[in-house]
């Protein structure tokens, strides 16, 4: 791919981050300008769909526009997953050729982008990984470092994919790659979003690749981080592990009766 010529966007979810997202715009206007943002907004309370549409207009008139800037509202809380897929049907029919996932809250800094965009020359799906060589975590406790790192290991071992940070939500996918995938059955939320795309993406053939980046705790407003989202991606990941375990060997049992019975 020639990114010189590639179509980008960078899709952010929101709820309630009316005093993050003009710091995440102004953060990638100055480290990406020419990369092209849909605030996925999911009726906010705060006025954060509201906010996001002012600054798009605002942009839109001043003279020589070098990115696009969108909104797509949504009726509620509907969920970061459900967020994600309906951001990559707003691309894929606007035929970008990069869809980049980003959080509003500052976590994934905009200065990494480029390095997640120039992997994507060679690979079909790029992980922004802080458990990679490289990487890291800023602002975190012990325990959320403990959650993050256990949380990952689980997941490949589980799942058997070669991936140090499944669970990480800074990505970047080539369109093919999101055409390719049956985005309409996937209905998990959360890390467990994350994991289900990254598993499907691996199982697809595709090449995945991870970068290291700087992941910073934000700084403003409430983690939605809950137990609840981790329970999700548990039980989820030890159902996918258990099925695809269950596949595998009714595989290799059909394989010697037919062996046998030559």
């Amino acid at each position: 791919m020639n990114l010189s010529d590639a179509r980008v966007l960078v899709v952010i979810p929101t709820y309630d981050e009316r005093e993050n997202i003009p710091i995440a715009l102004e953060r990638l206007r100055e480290h990406a300008p020419t990369v092209d943002v849909l605030v996925v907004d999911d009726g906010s309370p705060d006025g954060t769909g509201e906010l996001a549409e002012k600054i798009a207009a605002d942009e839109a008139a001043a003279p020589d526009p070098t990115r696009s800037l969108a909104v797509l509202h949504r009726s509620g809380k509907l969920g970061l997953g459900t967020a994600y897929v309906a951001g990559f049907g707003w691309a894929l029919a606007r035929d970008y050729d990069v869809v980049v996932e980003m959080d509003a809250d500052g976590s994934h800094r905009a200065q990494d982008l480029p390095r997640l965009l120039a992997a994507v020359a060679d690979a079909d799906l790029v992980l922004g990984s802080r458990w990679v060589p490289g990487g890291s975590v800023v602002n975190w406790p012990l325990h959320r470092r403990l959650l993050s790192v256990g949380g990952n290991t689980y997941t490949r071992i589980v799942l058997g994919i070669p991936l140090r940070d499944a669970t990480g939500g800074f990505r970047a996918y080539r369109a093919d790659l999101l055409r390719s995938l049956p985005l309409a059955e996937v209905a998990s939320q959360g890390y467990c979003f994350q994991v289900d795309m990254a598993w499907r993406a691996v199982r697809a053939g595709a090449r995945v690749v991870e970068v290291p980046i700087t992941f910073v705790e934000r700084e403003i407003g409430r983690s939605k981080m809950s137990r609840a989202i981790v329970a999700e991606a548990l039980l989820n990941v030890t159902g996918w592990g258990m099925r695809e375990r269950s596949r595998r060997l009714a595989g290799a049992f059909g394989l010697s009766r037919r062996a046998a019975a030559r």
